[in-house]
């Protein structure tokens, strides 16, 4: 059987693409992912944390909301509408929405979990895939018009020293060892959400627990994300558009800058830090916490049955050192580019910073176009596409684009105009063409 298009890993992403097309029909599709199940960030699903946006970013909404496939139904499945209902929340727990997602994947048979594609290489009729059962071992071949790779990313924790120790491990695995015993001192490393979660759950235990808790960020504060409401329109279709007709360069210089738009901590979290740490002021307390910020942390090596952490604070250009016993690190993620299929690979356009060559409707450019086989990217387009690459809330929007370029035809209506700024001078020379 030659399927219309084969999914490479199963993210929110690819699945909310199974969702659609199942309910789209005429199309064939499967999705393979290593995992035994649908899993979401499983090491930071921290009870009280939620989704830094609405509900409404779920698989399927943003481009059809009567799917069955919705969050709202997912609600109405588990009678829980009228607890939603009174609880007036746009933003959903974080633990709720890996749930929601769960739900979903359980509802498609073209999600196949426990598979790993090993190898995918262009082939008379598309493409030849290879899946490993991981349980197994067994390997099955597949044929596609199209794939569609779902960008998978890896803790990034820098080449310390002591990159290696039982002590200092990624936020990505928090909860799996957070009952581990964590020594007198503690310090997490990093300036985002993650690290702003961890550090205020470490904080709720620190009076039980009885350690020194430290919180250094390179950057230049503890500040909050961009969450003004013309702010979140970059997270639309249009400034897609408007940033995808830049010149490369230019993307790459607008995305150093834009920080605050898709980095950063929650409002709300930076507020439950500072109450507890006003808390426990009250009558002359004094909380053993250090924040501090404009501090690198250069290397960390082993150090007396602990670590010793070799800092630089680059405004004051002054090196220290740091003695704790554990560190967590929320140094972000990096991207697993699909080099690993060698034959893929090879035909795949890249650009000078060896990053894929991706047009307007996300398909990745090749050396030798193929017009009726093509390749498409989820997740791995921030460097042309811009900040809402990874934002859950396009999601959707960018599956539709994916969906009617395979089928050819408009299967998903998508709206010209979808915010109420302009980001460019493009629409004014449209307008004087129409006078």
């Amino acid at each position: 059987m030659i399927y219309d298009v084969i999914g490479v890993g199963l993210g929110p992403f690819n699945l909310g693409m199974a969702a659609l097309i199942d309910e789209t029909g005429g199309m064939d599709a499967l999705f393979f992912d290593q995992k035994p199940e649908f899993a979401w960030h499983e090491g930071l699903l921290i009870e009280g944390t939620t989704l830094q946006v609405p509900f409404m970013a779920d698989a399927v909404t943003m481009v059809n909301p009567a799917s069955k496939y919705s969050f709202l139904n997912y609600l109405h499945h588990q009678k829980r509408l009228y607890h939603f209902y009174f609880l007036e929340s746009f933003h959903i727990p974080r633990r709720e929405y890996n749930h929601y997602l769960q739900w979903v994947s359980k509802q498609l048979s073209s999600c196949r979990f426990s598979k790993r594609v090993i190898d995918a290489a262009e082939h008379e009729v598309g493409y030849e895939v290879s899946v490993e059962d991981v349980l197994t071992g067994h390997v099955e071949t597949y044929y596609a018009k199209h794939v569609v790779l779902g960008m998978g990313s890896a803790p990034n924790l820098p080449e310390w020293t002591a990159a290696g120790s039982r002590n200092l491990y990624h936020s990505s695995e928090f909860l799996q060892r957070r009952n581990e015993a964590l020594g007198e001192t503690v310090t997490v490393i990093g300036s985002g959400q993650s690290a702003a979660e961890v550090f205020l759950e470490l904080l709720k235990e620190q009076v039980t627990e009885g350690y020194k808790l430290n919180w250094l960020t390179r950057t230049d504060g503890f500040f909050p994300m961009e969450y003004s409401k013309l702010g979140l329109e970059h997270f639309s279709p249009d400034y897609t558009d408007y940033f995808y007709r830049l010149p490369q360069s230019l993307k790459d210089e607008v995305v150093s800058k834009q920080d605050s738009l898709y980095k950063g901590i929650s409002a709300d979290t930076i507020a439950d830090i500072y109450d507890l740490l006003y808390e426990r002021t009250i009558a002359g307390q004094k909380p053993d916490v250090q924040l501090l910020a404009k501090t690198a942390v250069k290397d960390i090596s082993e150090y007396g049955g602990g670590l010793l952490l070799d800092c630089y604070h680059w405004e004051e250009g002054e090196s220290f050192k740091v003695e704790t016993d554990t560190v967590i690190a929320a140094t972000g993620y990096k991207t697993l580019w699909p080099k690993a299929f060698s034959s893929l690979a090879h035909s795949m356009k890249w650009d000078e910073a060896g990053r894929p060559v991706i047009s307007r409707n996300y398909q990745v450019e090749m050396h030798e176009p193929r017009d009726e086989h093509r390749v498409f990217i989820q997740n791995g387009e921030l460097h042309t596409h811009g900040v809402g690459a990874p934002d859950l809330g396009l999601g959707a929007y960018r599956n539709a684009v994916i969906i009617n370029s395979i089928a050819g035809k408009t299967i998903f209506e998508i709206p010209e105009k979808n915010v109420f700024q302009h980001f460019g001078i493009h629409h004014l020379a449209r307008k004087k063409q129409t006078v």
